[in-house]
This record gives C-alpha cells, structure tokens and sequence, in this order.
C-alpha cells in the first residue's frame, strides 16, 4: 500500500471514535477547536510518554520470557506512564476550562486526548509493519485507547461535579485506565512467550469488558446531563442534577 493509503488507515480508526464519542455529546456539544485542540494535546502527551519512560527504561531491565516482569513492563512501564501522561492533560488543563460544563464532558476531552495518542501511535505502528497491522489495530489497540479514555473520563466528569470527592475521583480515574490498559497489554505481552494456548484471548475479554463498561458510563452520563431540560429534543425531561450516581453505578 503506498504512503497516503497507509497514512489514511492509521487515522481512520481514531478520527472516527472521535467523531462517535462528539456525536454521542446529545445536549450540549463542545466547540470543535477546543477538541480538536484535545486531540492535539493527546499526541504532545506521546512526548511526555517518551521522556518518562526513557529513564524508567534504562534503571529497570525487565525480561520478554519472564511473565513477572512482564507484568511489570504492562501495568507501569507501559499502562501508567502513558495513562498519566493523558490525564496530565485532561486533569490539570481541559478540567478547568470553561466548556467542560456538565459529567459527560470528561469523557469527551478524556476520549478527544486519547485518540490523539492512540492515532501518533498508530501512525508509527503502520509506517514500520505496514498493512496487517494497520488492520489489526484498527480492531483492537485503538478501540481499547478509546475504552480507557471513556472509564478514565467517566470518572473526572464526576471529580468535577462532585468537589468534596475530587481528588479521590482523579486518582479512581487514572487506576481504572491503567487497569484496564495494563490488563490488556499484559495478555499481549505473554502470549508470545506462553505455553498456555489462547491466552492472548485474555487481551480481548479485557477489551470487551472495557467496551460493555465504557457503554454503560456513557450511558449514565447522558441521563446526568444538567442540559436535558434544555433539549427540545427530550419528551419528558427529568430533573436537572449534578449527581452522577455511585461508584458502583459501573
């Protein structure tokens, strides 16, 4: 395939969740340059992957056959440091802007920001192994940046609307993307080296756990929208609350 065409099979899987995720933003939509500008923040965030992991990479030496260290290599070395170089991003800058005004915006800018790190990344995954790959993760790794983007979102939306919680809701935020990240990364990881057959079938229950999760939180944060009464759209508009339910509403 030449180079536009691979160029347009790296992008498509992240533009298009990103589309998906803006359009499921029912009753009151963020401008299109604050996420386009979300996106962009999501492919700065590969950078500072990069720069945490470089010496994290050189003062711990993990071994590929060992399925100890590989744990370690999924849920620190890779989960962690690239689900806390987003929520750097989504935490500390698109939390306080203004537009983020109601629950479901977390998952917006959380998704927008992950989808520009899982698009970089795609990009170079596709210009070094070319066309199978491109197709493969189009099904699987960006997909499941999209899930850690949701669960991570999820619960921001609810630190921001729920400020005597907030500092433990960010930090459920960031354990709950690099749980589900680490857990997907780590089945990858071992499959190689495994003598179990099929257990990379565990990278994809991982994926579709954080699939059914990300569906049912976006579900609940369009029923807490303050903005529904406002939407003529909606028959019988209840209440307007701030209250996004429990954490056991997941």
């Amino acid at each position: 395939m030449n180079i536009p065409g691979l160029l347009a099979l790296a992008l498509a899987p992240g533009v298009a969740i990103a589309l998906y995720i803006y359009l499921k933003d029912k009753h009151e939509r963020e401008p299109l340059g604050l996420l386009l500008l979300s996106f962009i923040y999501g492919a700065l965030s590969t950078l500072a992957t990069t720069i945490i992991s470089i010496p994290v990479n050189i003062l711990v030496i993990t071994q590929p056959d060992s399925v100890v260290d590989q744990f370690y290599n999924a849920f620190f070395k890779v989960a962690l440091i690239e689900e806390f170089s987003k929520f750097i991003f989504v935490r500390f800058i698109l939390y306080f802007n203004r537009n983020f005004n109601e629950p479901f915006d977390g998952i917006v800018y959380a998704v927008m920001v992950s989808m520009g790190f899982a698009t970089v990344e795609n990009v170079l995954y596709v210009f070094h192994y070319g066309l199978p790959t491109g197709v493969l993760r189009m099904f699987t790794a960006v997909p499941a940046h999209a899930t850690f983007g949701v669960l991570m979102g999820y619960f921001i939306g609810k630190a921001k609307f729920s400020p005597a919680n907030g500092l433990f809701l960010s930090f459920f935020a960031l354990l709950t993307a690099t749980v589900f990240h680490g857990s997907y990364d780590y089945f990858w990881f071992i499959s190689g080296s495994s003598h179990w057959a099929g257990i990379g079938l565990g990278a994809i229950a991982s994926l579709f756990a954080g699939f059914v999760l990300s569906r049912k939180a976006i579900r609940l944060h369009q029923q807490a929208s303050p903005f529904i009464a406002q939407d003529p759209k909606t028959e019988e508009a209840p209440e307007a609350t701030n209250d996004t339910g429990d954490l056991k509403d997941l």
